[in-house]
């Protein structure tokens, strides 16, 4: 907190509160004039420190004040224009954002009206309120806030009256994983963050998105004129009659429309309740909401039929799709943000007997890579994985169905080797993560495949290449050359094993004596539920459970099963979370031998077995015994019986 002495220049400066360090000139804007008596006194003495007139700082404490300076200043507590990288106005012409007789133009409305700088420019029209904030946020480091792309969640909304968020300028956006997103038009407003704190729930920390006031108010407004939770949604729209065509909505209707805020509150809801892929499907009578969560379908929501026009009508238009074609399949993506994530679904319909079925995929391109170490492989499989990126070129193949973990894994071992001295190139469909230093490509239908996608990235002098999917043999053969001449190359197939990438790449057209060295290893993949810690239960294994586990039926193994109905922890599950399962096939030279002279898959897999190979389900089996999983969710995924 700030109090100013009335003898003197010295300003006491509390340290759990941002600094500014005023001259005896500068002043504080309209609505900050006296900032001791709104702020309420400074901190504790113990906690405060002063800065006597002429006294010099060190080098830290004097970044940090800058940078406070800077910050203060662009969100709008200070008229003075000065901060610590030049005048704001300055750097605006400096930009191209305002000419230089815009700027005193501004600077003359800014004398006879009071108003703030960046206030005036936008009422003289000379910049745009969004390019403002954007330029706002990027001076200051916090996140733009953009009421268009970001949804608003009706839990965070309810911890602050309107009345509360207008009065002080705020906005929830969410709170989640004890966050709380809120967007400000002043970030560093001292008064409006101890309000906060004190209508938030103990122990939730503040992130701040930034926008100017003008926009702010309109979101207020927004968000607090309509329900958005889903529940009051489908009862509001049980009283309208008729539904506008959506696509000939402005954009303030379009917001405000029941079907704009149940389509957004769903695709929230999904992406917080971890959903990896939403189904909306028409029945003859009702729509059906299912949510693919930890590998499993079920039902989310059931709605009217009535409404799945307007529904997938608003879908389309969100993933620029052909809403008056309904005969066709189609696809596109929606780039939302959720909770302060950029979130992409993949869109995908197809025409049924019913009507259109709608799955959407969500990617999260701002989930953390989680180290290898907490995706569940063994530590005998670590070592594998280990051992298999020492090797200096060839190719490192992931096998697995939609949805079993590879792109996660891989990703995962890349950052494991992502360092400065080495140039890692990727090219997927689409961009799953966004990691630093790593040069990722995405696809693009028509424009840009694999192949030529390959091809261009040799171009760039890659130590390490990413290839999202080997999907035909042109892609093959590239991804092939790239192993042979020095690089480490990281890809995916679709099969059901380990073994099965051989035929399958030979199938592609890959001659056998190419293939033979180039491959470093070959891992296949699953998703297994996870028990819930809270509530699994032990199970003594009857003998057939012993057989398939491979363990003396005399002398059962206390194993764990999913508590029936589950607990509050686990939604009544009995499963929370899910942990890979993997088998990985390593290449020696013995192995390549075997290849180059053709060998069949029953002989491979005999050597592999010979040389320590463990397969998914002897992975699968040491997670059962560790009483991670349960031999039911294991059955789900691999054949246990065989």
């Amino acid at each position: 907190m700030i109090n100013k002495k009335k003898d003197d220049n010295t300003i006491n400066l509390s340290p759990s509160e941002p600094g500014l360090v005023l001259e005896e000139d500068q002043s504080f804007g309209p609505e900050d004039s006296a900032p001791a008596e709104k702020q309420g006194g400074g901190g504790s003495s113990n906690e405060e420190r002063e800065f006597a007139e002429g006294e010099v700082l060190d080098a830290e404490e004097e970044t940090s004040e800058a940078m406070s300076t800077e910050l203060a200043i662009l969100t709008g507590q200070l008229t003075a224009q000065e901060d610590g990288k030049g005048r704001i106005g300055d750097r605006l012409v400096e930009q191209g954002l305002i000419s230089s007789d815009q700027l005193n133009v501004a600077l003359q409305e800014q004398k006879l009206s009071g108003k703030l700088l960046g206030e005036a420019l936008v009422s003289l029209g000379f910049i745009d309120a969004q390019v403002l904030t954007k330029f706002l946020a990027e001076s200051s480091g916090f996140e733009v806030f953009d009421p268009k792309s970001t949804i608003i969640d009706s839990e965070a909304l309810s911890h602050i009256d309107k009345k509360i968020a207008q009065k002080y300028k705020i906005l929830p956006v969410s709170i989640e994983n004890k966050v709380a997103l809120v967007a400000m038009a002043d970030p560093y407003d001292v008064v409006a963050m101890d309000t906060l704190r004190n209508y938030l729930p103990k122990g939730v920390s503040i992130k701040q998105m930034v926008t100017t006031p003008s926009i702010l108010s309109d979101a207020i407004d927004a968000a607090y004129g309509y329900a958005s939770n889903v529940t009051e949604i489908l009862k509001e729209l049980e009283k309208v009659e008729g539904t506008p065509e959506l696509a000939d909505l402005t954009e303030e209707e379009a917001y405000s429309h029941p079907i704009v805020r149940l389509v957004n509150g769903l695709l929230f809801d999904a992406v917080k309740q971890g959903a990896s892929d939403l189904h909306f499907e028409p029945e003859e009578n009702f729509i059906r909401l299912r949510y693919r969560i930890d590998g499993v379908l079920f039902t989310a929501q059931t709605m009217h039929k009535q409404h799945w026009n307007a529904i997938s009508q608003r879908l389309k238009i969100m993933a620029n799709l052909n809403i008056a074609d309904k005969l066709a399949p189609q696809d596109g993506r929606i780039d939302m943000n959720i909770g302060g994530r950029l979130v992409d679904f993949r869109v995908s319909s197809l025409p049924t007997v019913h009507g259109e079925n709608i799955v959407l995929r969500v990617l999260d391109k701002q989930s953390s890579i989680m180290p290898l170490g907490r995706l569940g492989f063994s530590e005998e499989n670590l070592a594998k994985i280990s051992r298999a990126q020492e090797r200096p070129e060839g190719i490192i193949i992931v096998t697995g169905p939609t949805g079993s973990g590879k792109s996660t894994s891989l990703y995962s071992m890349l950052n494991e080797i992502n360092t400065v001295d080495v140039n890692i190139q990727t090219l997927e469909d689409p961009v799953e993560y966004s990691v630093p230093m790593i040069r990722q490509t995405a696809i693009r239908e028509g424009i840009l495949d694999f192949a030529d996608g390959i091809r261009a990235l040799l171009r760039q002098d890659p130590d390490i290449i990413f290839v999202g999917e080997i999907r035909d043999g042109v892609t093959g053969n590239m991804a092939l050359k790239a192993a042979m001449t020095g690089h480490q190359v990281y890809t995916t197939l679709h099969t059901n094993d380990s073994f099965g990438a051989l035929p399958r790449l030979f199938d592609l057209g890959l001659k056998p004596g190419m293939v033979a060295g180039a491959i470093i290893a070959v891992f296949a993949q699953r998703l297994v539920r996870k028990l819930c810690p809270d509530c699994k239960k032990e199970h003594t294994p009857s003998a057939e459970e012993c057989r398939i586990m491979g363990v003396d039926p005399a002398s059962p193994p206390t194993i764990y099963k999913a508590k029936e109905g589950g607990c509050q922890s686990c939604a009544g599950n009995g499963y929370k979370g899910r942990t890979a399962i993997v088998e990985i096939l390593s290449f020696d030279e013995e192995m390549d031998d075997m290849v180059a002279n053709n060998a069949t898959k029953a002989d491979i897999k005999a050597k592999a077995v010979e040389k320590g190979f463990k397969s998914l389900k002897d992975d699968g089996i040491l997670k059962v015994l560790d009483g991670v999983t349960s031999l039911e969710a294991l059955a789900k995924v691999v054949d246990v019986k065989k």
